[in-house]
């Protein structure tokens, strides 16, 4: 099958809050360390208290946007989760919030000692667009989930928002673990013709050949609408052969996509509406659902309410109700 690229139009979602509003009574928070190919990341592990010590629940996993992190969305959509019976969590991807950040070396690296170590003049590689990496990142926190006590290894389901939409979609096509999915307001590629494939060829053979950033830090930059997000970085080299478009012919779990009607980021007919008509024609089960009269961001406002209840009754019935 052939390899398609990540979507031209990387969208995003950042949502600051005020402060988080306290949490229930019932509900425990907890902060967690989750390693993906060695780095450190953090999580916000949430669940019911006072859980019997063999007590196993299904588990939501909450992937985030450009630029957003497990603060703010992760945080309201939490207790809701708990409350209804599911083990819920948020992370940072690497080099995102409050996550370690991968290196790269500014000079040739010495011997190692004979502890391995070394000592070297380093970069943090931090806000990375870096689809490998961030659907390696997922993976690790499947994996923490797939071993925490509390939580049923059979029944572990993930929810990703706008550019984590398309990470979650393919992360479902690729790891069976992935029970139940939701997607909104998500890029998944959609759109994309051959020069943007022929683009990111070309970058990786200058990064290769040290003709420009090895990993974007100067270079990378967003554009247009998504100006707006100056600290990240995007490396399209990095997502030659990841599409969640061609995920979506592998997918054989019971997927939620929500879009918004007037989304100003991305074509929702090429990306959401494509996907779902996808599983819809391998009969997958798969509800498609276009918010009216909101756009992009109006995802995490005014239409809050609105998918959190889908989501959660989706969740409920395909992953808590569902028998392993």
């Amino acid at each position: 099958m052939k390899k398609l690229l990540w979507p031209a139009v990387v969208v995003g979602c950042v949502v600051v809050l005020a402060g988080a509003a306290p949490l229930p009574a019932e509900v425990e928070q907890r902060e967690v360390l989750i390693w993906s190919d060695g780095v450190r990341m953090v999580g916000d592990l949430y669940l019911p208290k006072g859980l019997k010590p063999d007590e196993k629940l299904p588990a939501v996993l909450f992937c985030a946007g450009t630029g957003g992190t497990k603060k703010g969305t992760p945080q309201k959509l939490a207790p809701r989760f708990v409350q209804a019976g599911f083990v819920f969590l948020a992370f940072d991807y690497r080099g995102w919030g409050e996550s370690d950040s991968r290196l790269m070396s500014l000079e040739k690296q010495p011997a190692p000692d004979a502890k391995g170590e070394v000592t070297i003049r380093t970069r943090a590689l931090r806000w990375q667009m870096d689809f490998a990496d961030q659907a390696m990142d997922i993976r690790a926190a499947i994996s923490f989930l797939a071993g925490e006590p509390h939580v049923d290894a059979q029944r572990i389901g993930i929810m990703g928002s706008s550019y984590g939409g398309g990470l979650v979609t393919w992360t479902a096509g690729n790891d069976p673990r992935v029970k139940c999915v939701a997607a909104q307001v998500g890029g998944m590629g959609g759109g994309r013709g051959p020069a943007a494939e022929r683009n990111a060829y070309a970058l990786a053979t200058k990064q290769a050949r040290a003709e420009t950033e090895p990993v974007p830090f100067e270079t990378g930059k967003m554009g247009g609408k998504m100006a707006r997000y100056e600290n990240m970085r995007v490396n399209p080299a990095k997502s030659i052969g990841y599409s969640a478009i061609e995920a979506a012919e592998k997918i054989r779990v019971p997927m939620i996509i929500i879009d918004a009607e007037n989304d100003e980021l991305i074509d929702r007919h090429q990306n959401g509406e494509r996907v779902a008509e996808i599983l819809k024609q391998r009969n997958v089960p798969v509800a498609y659902h276009v918010l009216k009269g909101i756009t992009h961001y109006d995802i995490y406002r005014a239409g809050f309410e609105e998918a959190t209840r889908l989501e959660l009754d989706w969740f409920t019935q395909h992953l808590k109700n569902s028998k392993p």
